[in-house]
């Protein structure tokens, strides 16, 4: 699909390739724009015939600023064509802190922003929708039956990081508004975003958060397209590392993976939440490492199955390995 040798390559940060209706593939990987070592723009491309080939690479943000550009999510448009988020740095400018210190830069603020793209790969649409967030946290999307929401981790001006989320309602987004007021205030970006997924107007919400320095899990359920969320739920059992995904399953359970951190060791863990907060028995997918060598393991749901993805680091060479399990529909108990 593509290579190159001046890609920003990076634990947290990492390329994506999402199928859009009538097959068309859409993809993206970060590439350096400059000899900062956070200097680097998100480069989308596009596949009309299963892959095998894959036009001219093109950047959704036009500022030309040598800055973070990453941490992008795409996701098909109601209407058709591409949308994507990113955060973008171009408020930045002036500042020198990325991933490995987590610290916010000295210049202005992160930001998250919004492209479009039509059928013909036209773009019709760069716009901001929040213009303070956290330097380097995933950024995450989903499509309701009403249309996108995206979930973030916002900064305020005191550093607090809580999770937020926002609605595209026609051409405009949404105030962002925090799910749950969290209230972990950091001097520092946690590299620890959130996961959403959506069918029809019921949306699931995972992240992590550590208030008092103890790292936790939550989820919690929307049913009415993302504008208001019930209760959080706590998902680990004993602390977590965070590095959440999430998948609504048909009955309208979700499953939510994480990685456990207990008695010393790293566990990628899965578990069912029902929407009243009901919790199955955790299941272990896999023993990680406990740093960021393990990157972020990610689950999908296929047909009757829970397909799990992550980073094998304990033999000779770090390999990706899968595992699918048959879904138990029904009571999470």
């Amino acid at each position: 699909m593509a290579s190159g040798d001046d890609w920003f390559v990076n634990w947290a940060d990492v390329p994506s390739v999402v199928r859009l209706d009538g097959g068309t593939l859409a993809a993206h990987w970060l590439q350096k724009s400059g000899l900062g070592t956070y200097a680097y723009d998100v480069r989308l491309t596009h596949s009309s015939d299963g892959g095998r080939s894959w036009a001219a690479p093109f950047t959704p943000h036009h500022d030309g600023t040598p800055t973070e550009h990453g941490f992008a999510s795409l996701f098909q448009m109601p209407a058709g064509g591409l949308g994507a988020v990113w955060l973008d740095g171009r408020q930045t400018a002036t500042g020198g802190a990325g991933h490995e210190s987590g610290h916010a830069t000295s210049g202005g603020a992160m930001t998250i922003r919004f492209a479009t793209y039509d059928r013909a790969w036209t773009q019709v649409v760069d716009t901001p929708i929040d213009e303070r967030v956290c330097d380097c946290c995933p950024t995450t999307a989903a499509i309701t039956s009403e249309g996108p929401v995206v979930a973030f981790r916002n900064r305020t001006e005191d550093e607090v990081r809580d999770i937020f989320v926002s609605r595209l309602e026609g051409t405009r987004w949404t105030d962002p508004v925090a799910v749950h007021a969290d209230g972990w205030k950091l001097a520092a970006c946690p590299v620890n975003g959130p996961m959403l997924s959506a069918r029809g107007r019921q949306v699931v919400l995972a992240w992590f958060t550590a208030v008092g320095d103890v790292g936790h899990v939550y989820v919690a359920f929307s049913n009415d397209a993302g504008r208001t969320f019930g209760e959080r739920v706590r998902v680990d059992d004993v602390a977590s590392q965070g590095r959440v995904d999430v998948e609504l399953l048909p009955d309208g359970s979700a499953a939510v993976s994480w990685i456990e951190l207990a008695g010393g060791r790293a566990t990628f863990m899965v578990r069912r939440l029902s929407p009243r907060g009901t919790r199955s028995l955790p299941v272990q997918v896999a023993a990680l490492e406990g740093s960021r060598t393990s990157g972020y393991p990610r689950i999908a749901a296929s047909g009757e199955a829970l397909m799990f993805a992550w980073t094998d680091t304990a033999g000779a060479r770090t390999t990706v390995r899968t595992a699918m399990a048959a879904l138990q529909l029904g009571n999470p108990e």
